[in-house]
């Protein structure tokens, strides 16, 4: 990997875990961010909001029944900034402003099966219960503290790397908003050479999180196959030290089913970053469920209940935010549950730990 910065810059704070599962009696660990649930420590994270502006230079006007979209040229632009009132009503129709109000960022009450875990962002609730027989009753945090916003970021797609897919592309009945759809691997080597270190400047580092928020935009390769779309979001890695980071959409097409919406693909990404920042923490293998159809063997707690949402959560604007449902640590690595209530996700979706490992 290159060298991105010097030998002194800030670090994640981070903890180890080493388990004996029950699943399969093998040891594993890992690390996560934060501390020890144990410490009954607070750890906050510096986090920055970079807002991305997608331009595309083509329009999926029609998709063949093999999932082959039709272009032809044209120009559209997928602005987090500014208002999608054909997908939202004002005054709660701006993307990074209703991200920047939502659980995610900001402070409210949780309540997981009638248990209060905390008055806080979404994914430390959903730490805090998932040890919840080490938290409870601690002041344990891991926070994303301070949150600042960088300057928007104006990426101009090459053509064969992003299309808008018109709304009346997939037949009737329309859908509210143009969907962006851009080249994972173009995107992801032109945010690690190009987008993160000119960041640096705007307080990105080693020890923050920046999270780059895009509006009814997603991710695939080739972008002209709908049979390799869609990813809405994802966390990575890049250079020494490392440099973590997650994209993500702030989806109101509507396009992925009621359970994908708004912040639902957030609270996925920045919980696994929270559990598994590196992507690699392994757990006895899962799988057949959720978005995996196969099997998979890392701690990637959103994957496993994809579509699946807790309560929707009103915050003080005035809208409804969608908060993805999440797996405990106990459900990958085996009981006894040690999550909030006995369970094994944070609204009790999962009653039971994975069982067998996958195959």
């Amino acid at each position: 990997m290159r060298q991105m910065q010097g030998a002194t810059s800030p670090q994640l704070p981070l903890w180890t875990f080493n388990i004996s599962s029950t699943r399969d009696h093998n040891n594993y660990t890992g690390v996560m961010v934060g501390h020890n649930p144990a410490s009954g420590k607070i750890a906050e994270v510096p986090t920055q909001i970079v807002p991305i502006v997608i331009t595309t230079n083509l329009v999926g006007t029609s998709v063949d029944s093999n999932g082959n979209i039709t272009t032809t040229p044209g120009v559209t632009n997928f602005d987090p900034t500014r208002a999608n009132t054909a997908c939202l009503s004002p005054p709660n129709d701006v993307p990074l402003k209703l991200y920047r109000q939502s659980p995610i960022i900001q402070r409210t009450d949780f309540s997981f099966g009638g248990t209060f875990v905390g008055d806080t962002q979404y994914v430390d609730a959903f730490q805090r219960a998932n040890f919840w027989e080490d938290t409870k009753g601690t002041g344990y945090h891991v926070l994303l503290h301070p949150v600042s916003l960088t300057k928007t970021v104006y990426i101009n797609a090459p053509a064969a790397d992003g299309l808008a897919l018109a709304t009346n592309s997939l037949g009737p009945p329309d859908f509210c908003s143009p969907l962006g759809i851009i080249d994972i691997n173009w995107f992801d080597a032109y945010l690690d050479s190009t987008i993160i270190p000119s960041l640096y400047s705007q307080g990105v580092n080693p020890g923050s999180l920046p999270i780059f928020l895009l509006a009814n935009v997603v991710m695939a390769s080739p972008v002209t196959s709908l049979g390799s779309c869609c990813i809405l979001g994802y966390h990575g890695i890049t250079g020494l030290p490392i440099q973590t980071y997650s994209p993500m959409d702030f989806d109101t097409t509507g396009l992925f089913g009621p359970g994908i919406f708004d912040t639902s693909v957030s609270a996925h990404e920045v919980a696994e970053w929270m559990n598994d920042p590196y992507g690699d923490n392994p757990t006895p293998a899962w799988g057949h469920i959720g978005q995996q159809g196969g099997c998979q063997n890392n701690l990637e707690v959103g994957d496993p209940l994809t579509g699946t949402n807790i309560p929707t959560v009103t915050m003080p604007n005035g809208y409804t935010y969608h908060l993805q449902e999440l797996a405990f640590f106990s459900w990958f690595f085996g009981a006894p549950p040690i999550g909030v209530n006995g369970w094994f996700s944070d609204n009790g979706t999962f009653t039971t730990d994975a069982g067998p490992p996958c195959s």
